[in-house]
C-alpha cells in the first residue's frame, strides 16, 4: 500500500511524564529518514500536571503547518489513559490508531476527592469504539523493568517505532537516542525503548490491523 502524503501524529501526555523529549527523538528519526518534519506543541500548567501535547507532521513530499487539523490525526501517542481519550475526540477518526499507556495520573481535583476518574475499562472501550485500533500497554512497568522508572518516555517510543506507522528501523530511533545520552544513561534509554519494541511485537491485534 502506498504511503499516505502526511502522517499526522500526535503524542500526548501530561507534564513530566517526557511526552516531549519522545516527540523529539521520533520528528529526529524522521528527519535523519529524509523526510519533511513539522512539529507543534501545547502546554498546559505542564509543571501541576496539566496537558501537554505534541503535533508530528511527516510527510516525504512537502512541510505542512505544524498543527494537525481537527479529526486528522492518524495515530496518537498517549502517555496517561484520559488524557489519551480527550485527545482522539476532537483530533481523531475511524482510521486513527492509538497506542495508549494504561498507568493513569490522576490530577488534583480526584486526589482532594472533587472529582472522579472514570475507569480504564470504560476509556479503553471508549477509545476502541472510535479509533481503527489501540494497543494498551504497561509502560511504566516496563520501564521500571528495565530498570528506568522515568523511562515511559522511551518504552512509548520503542512501542511506536515497533508500530509500523512509519517505514523507519529501529537503528534509527537508537541512534538519535545515541545522541542524546551516554555510557550507562544511553543503555537503560535503549534497554526502556527496547521493551517498548518487544511489547508491540507481541501484541497480535496490531499485527491484524496494519496496512
Amino acid at each position: 500500500m502506498a504511503e499516505p502524503s502526511v502522517h499526522n501524529i500526535i503524542v500526548t501526555g501530561v507534564g513530566g511524564q517526557g511526552n516531549v523529549l519522545a516527540s523529539q527523538i521520533i520528528a529526529t528519526a524522521a528527519v535523519n529518514s529524509g523526510y519533511f518534519v513539522s512539529v507543534g506543541e501545547t502546554f498546559g500548567a505542564s509543571q501541576r500536571g496539566g496537558s501537554v501535547m505534541s503535533h508530528i507532521r511527516i510527510s516525504r513530499e512537502e512541510a505542512y503547518g505544524p498543527l494537525i487539523p481537527r479529526g486528522k490525526a492518524t495515530m496518537i501517542v498517549g502517555f496517561e489513559p484520559l488524557e489519551t481519550l480527550r485527545t482522539l475526540i476532537p483530533y481523531g477518526n475511524k482510521e486513527t490508531g492509538v497506542i495508549m499507556n494504561l498507568r493513569s495520573n490522576y490530577p488534583l481535583s480526584v486526589l482532594v476527592g472533587e472529582d472522579t476518574y472514570p475507569e480504564i475499562e470504560k476509556i479503553k472501550e471508549a477509545i476502541a469504539a472510535n479509533s481503527r485500533f489501540l494497543v494498551a500497554l504497561e509502560a511504566t512497568e516496563l520501564a521500571v523493568a528495565a530498570g528506568v522508572p522515568v523511562g515511559t518516555n522511551m518504552v512509548m517510543t520503542g512501542a511506536f517505532a515497533g508500530a509500523g506507522v512509519l517505514p523507519i528501523p529501529p537503528e534509527t530511533y537508537e541512534g538519535v537516542i545515541a545522541g542524546l545520552f551516554g555510557g550507562e544513561l544511553l543503555e537503560l534509554n535503549l534497554a526502556a525503548f527496547r521493551a517498548g519494541l518487544k511489547a508491540i511485537a507481541a501484541d497480535q491485534d496490531l499485527a491484524g490491523q496494519r496496512r
